[in-house]
């Protein structure tokens, strides 16, 4: 049985307004209704795999979770980073999880963002790299090259015809080079772009880091050992008795430096989707090389990329090789050879302190997801959707109270002392400092709208005092943020 090890962290900067911090690009769907992460389990299940374990930051977990629930497949774990390290620490958990509940066990680590149009051609890669793990090898996956690409790395190998099985010895790792190198590699034929995709034991890994970077091996092992499980997360002790580790990627950790580095080449029709400008290069086109989604309408436009997310209509006259995006929030508009630039709005926004660089518009809970629909200074109104069976924490709100009103579904109320049913059509009042909670009680979503009013309507405004998802603290702490 071979582990998939999927690494859910990143953000996806340059896929913005549609991708941002909280709900990086492995989790929004693009265009065909499936996550990237979605499609990346599914790429994965089948009798030669077990369960998968998933790395993931703590602010996405409910989503990680939810979006594996939702199409029928289960994790293993999954291990939360509360701080973002690079892969080296995050393969490295995960090599130490395994090692402590499967010794032995074969790791496919694949990072959550990534689609192939040939799925059977990479699992037969990874069939064809398992005599090299056998042969304790640290093997890597290197992607035919189909054109010229600045935004890889590379990996150049050596291949001798009589390698076996079609597994060749990594000769170096290349960084992303300028254009003329990246035109040399593709004629000379050996060279392969960098997929970040590994096959290995776990003991294997731990091994090379313990000589190579040392550091993030006793880091990850003293976290693991002094972790702690939650439900079906286990949170790694993340300051602990070996000091502080770097955040550091596995290619500088280890690949870069080990003699145990082999390669196969694969050709599955991978990308790693890293702009708009790659989504509008596979997305179907129309007869002027027009990509659409949503309600769009392109007059007279040739080779650009129209996307309307949430209801919102993108209209374009006269396009040439642009990219229009819309959200409920946000507008891009980016001529498509400028695509990688979009992270360069990201770090504005950030730095003007704006929370479009950062949030959704949609926001997801454990319990179901709410959006802002209208904000001034003194009242807002939100959208709140609670999935059947869920319930929010007991809570309060100092400075602001909230009217409910039910448009779809049944909520069960607990104000105060008093527990009551509100169905379509019905309302009800909370008055600031009043304890309260919302649960669906039934078998289809709960849809409420809620109208906040008070001095001060910010989301750190709250007081939990019992929460089914473990996010109200001990009674000896301060109440935190939501």
């Amino acid at each position: 049985m071979i582990r998939p090890v999927i690494l859910c962290g990143g953000m996806g900067a340059r896929l913005w307004p549609v991708s941002r911090a909280h709900f990086p690009k492995q989790l929004a769907d693009l265009g065909d209704g499936q996550s990237l992460l979605q499609k990346t389990v599914a790429r994965v299940r089948g009798s030669r795999f077990a369960a998968p374990l998933l790395v993931s930051g703590e602010e996405h977990r409910f989503v990680v979770r939810d979006q594996i629930a939702d199409m029928g497949a289960a994790a293993e774990c999954v291990l939360l980073e509360r701080t973002g390290r690079n892969t080296a620490p995050a393969i490295a958990l995960a090599a130490e999880w395994i090692e402590a509940h499967a010794p032995g066990e074969i790791m496919l680590v694949l990072p959550s963002d990534h689609v192939m149009d040939d799925e059977p051609a990479f699992l037969a890669a990874v069939d064809q790299a398992l005599a090299g793990v056998e042969q304790g090898q640290l093997v890597t996956f290197g992607i035919a090259p189909s054109r010229p690409e600045t935004g890889y790395g590379y990996i150049r190998a050596q291949l001798a015809p009589n390698d076996s099985a079609g597994i060749h010895q990594v000769e170096r790792f290349v960084e992303k080079p300028p254009l003329a190198t990246a035109e040399e590699y593709l004629r000379s034929g050996d060279y392969f772009w960098n997929a970040g995709i590994f096959l290995f034991r776990a003991g294997d890994i731990l091994t090379e880091l313990k000589v190579h970077t040392p550091e993030v091996a006793a880091w990850a092992r003293r976290a693991i050992v002094e972790g702690s499980t939650d439900g079906e997360f286990f949170r790694p002790r993340e300051e602990n008795e070996a000091g502080p580790c770097p955040a550091i990627s596995i290619d500088y950790a280890v690949m870069e430096h080990s003699d145990r580095i082999a390669m196969v080449p694969v050709a599955p029709g991978w990308s790693d989707l890293g702009s708009w400008s790659e989504l509008w290069a596979r997305a179907d086109q129309d007869g002027q090389a027009n990509a659409t989604r949503g309600q769009a309408v392109a007059v007279d436009c040739r080779g650009s990329l129209l996307y309307g997310y949430e209801g919102m209509t993108v209209a374009g006259v006269g396009l040439n090789d642009m990219i229009v995006v819309a959200t409920r929030d946000a507008v891009l508009v980016v001529p498509k050879d400028r695509s990688q630039d979009v992270r360069a709005v990201v770090d504005t926004l950030k730095e003007r302190g704006e929370q479009t660089g950062d949030l959704p518009s949609v926001i997801h809970r454990p319990w179901g997801t709410y959006q802002t629909t209208d904000r001034d200074e003194r009242f807002q109104t939100k959208r709140i959707v609670v999935k059947p069976g869920a319930k929010l924490s007991s809570q309060l709100h100092h400075h602001r109270s909230e009217h409910w009103v039910v448009v779809a579904g049944t909520a069960e109320v607990t104000v105060g002392e008093r527990t009551f049913l509100l169905h379509e059509n019905q309302s009800t009042y909370i008055s600031a400092g009043t304890v309260h909670r919302l649960a669906n009680p039934g078998k289809v979503p709960l849809h409420l709208v809620e109208v906040q009013c008070g001095t001060y309507l910010g989301e750190d405004d709250i007081v939990r005092f019992d929460d089914v998802y473990g996010r109200a603290p001990p009674v000896d702490e301060e109440p935190g943020k939501p």
